[in-house]
């Protein structure tokens, strides 16, 4: 297998990425709404502090890129 099919794959799946999740926007502006909220102001950003929306967003990603993995 030579390097440069690895990297044509590569960029055929990167090319492909922004239509496939196209349909994660609501999750993505959940986890983005909840990690501004909880970097607000004086409060500290802690770990797993938007665990929940993460993991919707994740779901959703992995959804859209299906059981190949792109």
């Amino acid at each position: 297998m030579s390097g440069r099919g690895v990297w044509l794959r590569a960029r055929a799946r990167l090319r492909r990425f922004p239509a496939l999740l196209a349909g994660c926007g609501e999750q993505a502006a959940a986890y983005g709404r909840c990690v501004a909220a909880a970097a607000a102001g004086t409060g500290e950003l802690r770990r797993d502090a938007c665990l929940e929306e993460f993991r919707a967003l994740q779901a959703c990603f992995a959804r859209a890129v299906g059981p190949g993995g792109g």
